[in-house]
């Protein structure tokens, strides 16, 4: 399942598309080793509004 993951994550990177809240949220509580991935996209991304608080992913509102 990673490389399938790990490749959706690439697409969003290079295109800058959000992959979607829950997907994340997906990915995050089951991978660890996406947790980095997802941790440098949130930084090159902040306008798709998530953020990392405290370990857990949180969607915040402008």
């Amino acid at each position: 399942m990673r490389p399938v993951r790990r490749e959706k994550l690439n697409r969003a990177g290079n295109s800058g598309e959000n992959p979607g809240f829950d997907f994340l949220q997906e990915c995050w509580s089951d991978d660890p080793a996406l947790q980095i991935v997802i941790k440098k996209l949130l930084v090159k991304f902040p306008q798709w509004g998530i953020a990392c608080v405290d370990g857990v992913l949180v969607e915040w509102e402008r």
